[in-house]
């Protein structure tokens, strides 16, 4: 078979197929028609161009053990009730996310696909954040998928050995950490949205609520029966050890603003949470620590929170300390355990989101971006994870109804193969942002585990 290779400095393509398209004004063309019940094939490789072609592939052979390997995986899949099958879509395509070989979970596979039709919330996903992969581990592990959460917990020993203090919020699927950020002016974007970007300027960031995620996973992976060796261990306490150096710094937050570092409330709560998980490693599985010091430094956080990051006089947490602005972040307060999810204060933070930040097609805006806090032009859809959010809070706190509403219209707003996106405009009823997008996925089996009932190996403390 014919083989159409195009080559550019370190990488080649090959292409091979029934109809190669032919050359044309330093491009290729191709124009060819397909019936009914006939089956074109066609094989797109890379490969570093200073190697030989890669043999062709069976295609029939391929895409058999294809369908075999995700049909098996899925199979494999702990989920019931009404929105099983979402759940079982969304783990699919949080597994696709994951590297194969190194356990990396990208936030998606894209870049630049607008925030804002034709503006500039444009943003390589393309990339590994502790967060996001935190996330998925805790919804791989709620599902009975234990084998990809130790590999990504391998990924993440590797991505942070060396200095705590050199801890970045993102990685490359391999653990590269040069992420940096550039603008391609020679491109025009996806319906001429500009900039598009290659890397991401967030990874210099400041965000204090990184290791907090990672340490609650890691804690919720021992409940699961994980072992924890001498190695990761000790990369843990030395992350506290890292939290700790920083407990008077400001950050940018989980939304990673750009615009001026703050005492963010969900970041301190975060922090809050890594200790909280450290106390747990040593009190109830017996790992070596320096317990009271965490609890004192815990406890610390604990009244600090709810002296600066809770306004009385509106009866909510606020976005940071000291303001009165909202943010749908504080949603994930009682998913961390550091308060009840019917507690009264959490319930008037609820009240607050509801009002200030619901839009009128019923989903849940991140913050209000005319307020200039993130440092960019005002303008944005509703993120789906926070509504994602909204539905796990209903349903914790006994607003069955609520919850079952504002799930099957986020679930009806996925595509035709279950896919969803950052946001969505209800306006102009279609997806916006990178796409598919591992936090909108792992935020729908979060929700769902909360309409089915299940705990998640969930992490309660009342305060």
């Amino acid at each position: 078979m014919e083989v159409l290779l195009a080559m550019s400095g370190p990488d080649a393509l090959s292409l091979r197929g029934d109809y190669l398209p032919m050359a044309e004004r330093h491009r290729h063309v191709g124009e060819f028609t397909v019936e009914q019940g006939q089956i074109v094939d066609f094989e797109l490789t890379w490969f570093p161009s200073h190697e030989d072609v890669p043999p062709a592939i069976n295609v029939d052979e391929s895409l058999q053990l294809a369908v075999d390997y995700w049909t098996t995986w899925a199979g494999n899949c702990r989920a019931d009730g009404k929105y099983a099958d979402a759940v079982k879509r969304s783990l699919l395509v949080l597994r696709a996310l994951t590297h194969y070989e190194t356990g990396g979970i990208v936030a998606a596979p894209t870049t630049s696909l607008p925030e804002d039709f034709g503006g500039a919330r444009n943003w390589d996903y393309r990339y590994c954040w502790l967060r996001d992969a935190s996330l998925t581990l805790e919804a791989m592990l709620t599902h009975g998928y234990g084998s990809e959460a130790l590999r990504w917990r391998n990924w993440l020993l590797r991505a942070l050995a060396g200095d705590p203090e050199d801890l970045q919020i993102m990685y490359g699927i391999g653990g590269e950490r040069d992420l940096t950020e550039m603008e391609l002016p020679h491109l025009p974007g996806y319906q001429n949205a500009r900039p598009v970007r290659i890397g991401n300027a967030a990874v210099s960031q400041y965000q204090a609520d990184v290791v907090g995620e990672v340490m609650v996973a890691l804690e919720r992976l021992r409940l699961a029966g994980g072992k924890e060796d001498n190695f990761s261990w000790a990369l843990q306490r030395a992350m506290l050890g890292s939290v700790e150096n920083h407990l008077e710094d400001k950050d940018f937050g989980l939304w990673e603003m750009r615009g001026t570092a703050q005492y963010f409330t969900h970041s301190r709560v975060m922090m809050w949470a890594a200790f909280d998980s450290g106390v747990r490693a040593v009190r109830d599985h017996g790992l070596p620590g320096p317990i009271q010091h965490w609890e004192q430094i815990r406890d610390r956080l604990a009244a600090e929170i709810m002296d600066l990051g809770f306004n009385r006089d509106l009866n909510s947490f606020t976005q940071a300390y000291g303001g009165q602005q909202t943010d749908a972040a504080l949603l994930a307060l009682p998913q961390v355990g550091f308060l009840a999810y019917d507690d009264e204060r959490m319930l008037g933070t609820v009240a607050r989101l509801e009002k200030e930040l619901l839009t009128s097609g019923g989903l849940l805006l991140r913050y209000r971006t005319e307020t200039g806090v993130d440092g960019l032009e005002p303008g944005e859809h509703p993120f789906l994870a926070c509504s994602f959010w909204l539905v796990e809070q209903y349903a914790r706190s006994g607003r069955r109804t609520d919850a079952t509403n504002l799930m099957d219209i986020l679930v009806g707003l996925s595509n035709d193969v279950g896919l969803l996106s950052e946001e969505y405009s209800m306006r102009e009823d279609r997806m916006a942002g990178n796409f598919p997008q591992a936090f909108s996925h792992l935020t729908l089996v979060r929700a769902a585990d909360a309409m089915h009932g299940e705990d998640g190996l969930s992490l309660q403390l009342k305060h």
